[in-house]
């Protein structure tokens, strides 16, 4: 954990959202190098953070082992769509903050042997669990038009036909640097072009075989039957499908959806707001883009738990 080349984006903005106190007990929802839960350990608050990725686990166990005395940190090796069953077998039937930090770390994409980045040769694996099916059986066992929905959908790459039709062809595929030449090529890549074409196929079949855009869904509901009233929840996302879901769960939750526009009627009334929004979309300042170029695309966005019941299809 130290000198983990992971650097916390918007590190001051969440935790200023959760506004953590001695004594809370707060969910870090992603914990990867553990950039939240330090300053949350340095705020007094006890930290329970989960993590689907063995090696951040170990990683952390690791740590935990050598700095927390009394431990104030409890990791649980699982995905944070289960944060709320979860706390509930340690007793815990309340937080008072919960941190989602959503995607892919850094330490995932800088380690080849995982195979989520295009730019450096390693095995198709793509998997945050490290299990199969992975990346490669996806696309040497997957029917030519389900590739390409997937590329599209989770990609939104306009020639998600093209792609998949090379992929196909170039079955079967083993390597990260194999798929990165065969979409390269499907796209016609030009050398210093100022974005590789390939960046847009990696991350929908890395969404699609870790089901992330799912797991942020069930997440985010069960952050709000675990949060109690006056409880923060904080969401960084790094790419428009995943704010998209933040924002709307957001604005359903606060009551939003009802009358938008003074020539529509007023909607019926509803269930009370399970949330109220802390501030508009906040995004990463130009000094912080250029300490840390990963966080440009990231967007925060924050709300406080109300003390309405949660809602059962949240």
């Amino acid at each position: 954990m130290n000198g983990a080349p992971h650097i916390p984006v918007l590190l001051d903005e969440v935790i200023e959202a959760l506004a953590p106190q001695p004594g809370d007990v707060i969910v870090d929802a992603t914990f990867g190098a553990g950039g939240y839960t330090r300053a949350l350990l340095d705020a007094g608050a006890t930290v329970h953070a989960f993590d689907r990725d063995p090696d951040a686990i170990a990683a952390g166990r690791e740590w935990a082992e050598t700095r927390e005395n009394p431990p104030r940190l409890v990791l649980h090796p699982r995905r944070f769509s289960e944060m709320l069953a979860a706390m509930s077998e340690v007793g815990i039937s309340r937080v008072d903050g919960i941190a989602m930090d959503i995607g892919v770390s850094s330490m995932q994409l800088d380690q080849a042997g995982r195979g989520f980045a295009f730019s450096a040769e390693g095995p198709l694996d793509m998997t945050m669990e490290q299990t199969r099916p992975n990346a490669a059986d996806f696309l040497n066992e997957a029917e030519e038009a389900e590739i390409a929905d997937v590329l599209w959908r989770y990609g939104e790459e306009r020639q998600s036909r093209r792609v998949a039709r090379a992929i196909v062809a170039a079955r079967p595929l083993a390597t990260t640097g194999q798929l990165a030449a065969v979409v390269r090529k499907a796209l016609g890549h030009r050398p210093g072009a100022p974005k590789d074409p390939a960046t847009r196929s990696f991350q929908a079949i890395r969404i699609h075989v870790n089901g992330e855009l799912d797991e942020l869904a069930e997440g985010l509901s069960a952050a709000e039957g675990l949060l109690g009233d006056g409880g923060r929840l904080a969401v960084v996302s790094f790419h428009s499908l995943e704010d998209r879901i933040v924002k709307h769960f957001l604005r359903d939750a606060a009551g939003a959806n009802a009358r938008t526009s003074r020539h529509l009627p007023e909607a019926a009334p509803g269930a009370a707001p399970t949330f109220t929004r802390l501030s508009r979309a906040i995004r990463p300042s130009e000094a912080e883009i250029l300490r840390n170029p990963r966080a440009r695309s990231a967007t925060l966005r924050a709300a406080i738990r109300t003390a309405a019941p949660a809602r059962e299809a949240a």
